[in-house]
């Protein structure tokens, strides 16, 4: 029975697909994300199959051409770009003689290396347990079955079932943690719109330069470097807009192909940020020359998490990799569809302030508000959010209000306080100046 080692980064990668050959844009990702990971590439192993071996997922000619390169380069560890499950994967550590990863392994991998806040933690940990709970496999010596004899009778297979306990405990102890985190984010979010402040997510694919444009924009000190999943942790700052306006930005975790269920699952509570956001900033790497490949994919995702509803600005990014100007382009209801800019050199960062600033006032709406005597509380609260444009006296008592509000936030209002939209009328073709004198 094989004993994985507890160490050993020089990596053979495995472009293993049932779909034809990898193209080179895919292996160089998947070559980036095990350098991302700390993996040493020794080699290369290219690897195309219509059906995939039940046993192995290559073929056994591949499987020969894979071992003479472990041997060759003195490699302890395989990483297969496919997906695979835990029998192949256990088939191949028996026959190579080295631990044996794939991609969502990897992945799962360079989230425990990166995150570093406490709920960043559970989430990566609670990700780890999932998956590992379905590869609890015969893969370790101290897992054999019973043997005869005095003194090597042992618990044997029961092993499996005190792993899967233990593992099921401690998964139940990570989600009430979660929860509590949850719990306190979704106050602070609650807390925002009862402030009315509108939140901007920021989203892209990795590495499209998010956390730069983040710092740029918030001058905040979040950590970067040219390398996938940077920075796993969620962060929300301030950002100040022209007029004096400010919104909340909220930054994400980098998104990227095939990205596993277990991650999906264990940042939700992470990217309900972008669920929930007024406006999202899709940032896109403008050098990238699949771009339009990774646009899709984020946007996969933001359907998966029922986000893809959300007003977008694309934001094309690294144009100083291109020799261009910073541009905007709107749609045709004058709101701002995409903007053009390099978040490090700085260029076009006010066109992008300017489109978001106006993309949010695009929701603006004007009425009037018809108010009862006893709904004194409401008008004072439409006051002090600085809705009100102008005010009439009713002769039945109550008031008769102009407001200027985002229909969000007005819909938001309504639903707090009780309020039914029947006592809302568009606003008169009188001004609020002569509304304001009557």
């Amino acid at each position: 029975m094989f004993e994985r080692p507890q160490s050993g980064e020089r990596a053979v990668l495995v472009h293993a697909s049932p779909d034809g050959l990898p193209d080179d844009s895919e292996r160089e990702e998947f070559a980036e994300l095990a350098r991302s990971a700390g993996a040493v590439i020794a080699a290369e192993l290219v690897s195309s199959r219509r059906r995939p071996d039940p046993r192995y997922f290559i073929g056994k000619g591949k499987l020969d051409e894979l071992r003479s390169l472990i041997e060759l380069n003195d490699v302890e560890l395989v990483i297969s770009s496919a997906a695979l499950s835990p029998s192949q994967e256990r088939n191949l550590e028996r026959e190579l003689r080295c631990r044996v990863l794939d991609r969502a392994g990897l992945i799962l991998d360079i989230f425990a290396q990166r995150a570093r806040s406490f709920e960043g933690k559970l989430q990566v940990e609670l990700a780890q347990l999932r998956h590992l709970s379905t590869r609890l496999v015969r893969g370790w010596t101290h897992l054999e079955r019973q043997k005869g004899g005095i003194g090597l009778r042992g618990p044997g297979e029961t092993q499996l079932e005190t792993d899967r306990r233990l593992i099921g405990h401690r998964i139940r102890q990570l989600k009430e943690r979660l929860e509590h985190v949850d719990t306190r984010r979704t106050m602070n979010r609650r807390n925002r719109v009862k402030a009315e402040i509108p939140t901007v997510a920021l989203v892209g694919y990795t590495n499209a330069g998010k956390s730069t444009l983040f710092n740029v924009l918030t001058n905040a000190d979040v950590y970067v470097k040219d390398q996938l999943f940077a920075t796993l942790d969620p962060t929300v700052r301030r950002l100040d807009l022209p007029e004096g306006e400010h919104v909340v930005l909220a930054d994400t975790v980098g998104f990227i192909r095939d990205l596993p269920h277990e991650l999906i699952a264990a940042f939700r509570s992470t990217l309900q940020e972008a669920r929930e956001a007024d406006l999202i900033l899709h940032l896109i790497d403008a050098s990238d020359p699949n771009r339009w490949q990774r646009v899709r994919q984020v946007n996969a995702v933001l359907k998966q998490l029922e986000a893809d509803r959300v007003p977008q600005i694309r934001v094309y990014n690294k144009i100083d990799k291109l020799d261009r100007k910073p541009r905007i382009t709107n749609n045709r209801a004058g709101e701002g569809r995409a903007v053009w800019l390099s978040a490090l050199t700085g260029e076009g960062i006010p066109m992008l302030k300017d489109a978001i600033a106006r993309r949010l006032r695009q929701e603006t709406v004007n009425c009037v508000i018809h108010l009862l005597p006893e709904q004194g509380r409401q008008r004072a609260k439409l006051f002090e959010l600085g809705a009100v444009t102008g005010e009439a006296a009713l002769e039945e008592g109550g008031w008769a209000l102009d407001l200027k509000m985002t229909e969000k936030d007005l819909k938001r209002f309504l639903k707090r306080e009780n309020l039914a939209e029947q006592q809302l009328d568009p606003l008169p073709v009188r001004s609020s100046a002569t509304a304001a004198n009557e």
